[in-house]
């Protein structure tokens, strides 16, 4: 037998690649935090708060956690929590939500999306899309197989034409996405833009798949209206949401999905193989978040309206135009008048040389030029956060 070294011997092998991530790219928002980190900016690009979340609901994990609630709970969701949440939403919805046929617990908002789309959706479906749109909406339709066909939110109250909606609907449509208060955007759909958006949801039969983590999050006596309370759309609703905002629990990912026990009953398999289940411990304490008092989430939106003033107020007097939100934590600024050529190279000059970090509008459009004018600022901080971040941003001088 002829002995021959390892260099020489040629080997070849098969890429060990899935082609339904070929379309896919690192998250753009995860991407600045790390950027953020590794530059010593204030992070004020990615949406996780930098204060405190509740003490009650801290030490309700602590207990938790020391009474051994450490093993798996019911895949769907442990029953204190369900039936806390089923209290909760059965109060705001004015119908009454099953927690045995009609909640699933996830892990997180995200988790639940993604099985909304793989339980509900086949490929070729077409969902219609909201631009500019949260950015993971994109890969859950490129690794479903969904088809997206968006629809322009035009700024500045980011509303959109009846005419291009309507023309979006066809046979093949099969869900829309309605993420409100919208991120980035910081639009609320007015109840005479979700009843236009139910009725052609009834009329070409379509589900409607709500994302709303940021209802609690409201100013200027904005209110949030759900989808599912509308006439004919609690059987084709589907609802998603989390502590992550609410409770400022961002690293629990502890969320739930609502929908009609048909629809329920599909999204529990894909969630159980996927995930099997939520944090234990952190149910339970989550169980006790949603039975907080009204008054908790009054002081939530005040004390954010406060913080949207102080950022606004940084950003204007530095040179930016903003849109000011209605809801969510979110400040889309334009960034013209600082001569950068895009979003990209004014966002990397931003995390390098000024030292604050914020997320390229791009990376919430289709077509990349479409944000390339823009950048999205959180001010989910602390207030000496958004003071550090005000100081830093003086030294950017428009061009």
């Amino acid at each position: 037998m002829t002995n021959r070294s390892e260099a020489a011997i040629q080997t070849t092998h098969r890429i060990f690649r899935a082609d339904r991530t070929l379309g896919l790219a690192e998250s753009v928002i995860r991407e600045m935090t790390r950027l953020a980190l590794q530059h010593g900016a204030v992070n004020l690009s990615q949406g996780y708060p930098d204060f405190p979340a509740p003490t009650m609901i801290k030490e309700a994990a602590k207990r938790a956690i020391d009474a051994d609630v450490n093993q798996y709970s019911i895949t769907w969701g442990a029953k204190k929590f369900r039936d806390a949440l089923s209290r909760k939403l059965t109060g705001e919805l004015g119908w009454e939500v099953d927690p045995e046929r009609e909640l699933t617990v996830v892990c997180g908002a995200t988790e639940g999306m993604f099985v909304a789309f793989m339980a509900l959706l086949n490929p070729g479906d077409e969902v219609i899309v909201f631009e500019p749109f949260y950015e993971n909406y994109g890969p859950d339709c490129e690794l479903t197989g969904a088809v997206p066909k968006l629809v322009s939110l035009h700024p500045p109250d980011f509303q959109f034409s009846r005419e291009a909606l309507r023309a979006a609907f066809t046979s093949r449509t099969r869900a829309i996405i309605i993420n409100s208060p919208n991120n980035p955007s910081g639009k609320v759909f007015s109840r005479e833009e979700l009843e236009f958006i139910a009725a052609l949801c009834r009329e070409h039969d379509v589900l409607a798949i709500t994302d709303e983590i940021y209802e609690h999050i409201l100013y200027d006596g904005t209110v949030h209206i759900p989808m599912s309370t509308l006439p004919g759309m609690r059987e084709r609703t589907v609802t998603i949401n989390s502590c992550s905002k609410t409770y400022s629990v961002t690293g629990w990912r502890v969320g739930w999905v609502v929908a009609a026990p048909e629809l329920t009953s599909s999204i529990r398999k894909v969630h159980d193989f996927l995930t099997v289940g939520a944090p234990a411990p952190l149910q339970e304490a989550a169980a006790e978040a949603v039975a907080l008092p009204r008054s908790y989430y009054e002081e939530l939106a005040a004390e954010y309206a406060l913080r949207r003033a102080k950022l606004m107020g940084i950003l204007g007097d530095t040179g930016f135009r903003c849109y000011k939100p209605s809801g969510a934590y979110y400040i889309m600024a334009d960034i013209s008048a600082f001569g950068f050529p895009n979003d990209t190279e004014f966002v990397k000059h931003l995390i390098t040389e000024i030292g604050v970090a914020a997320v390229p509008g791009s990376s919430f459009f289709r077509n990349p030029a479409d944000g390339a004018h823009l950048v999205r600022f959180t001010f989910c901080k602390k207030e000496e956060t958004l003071d550090e971040a005000g100081r830093r941003l003086r030294r950017l001088k428009p061009r």
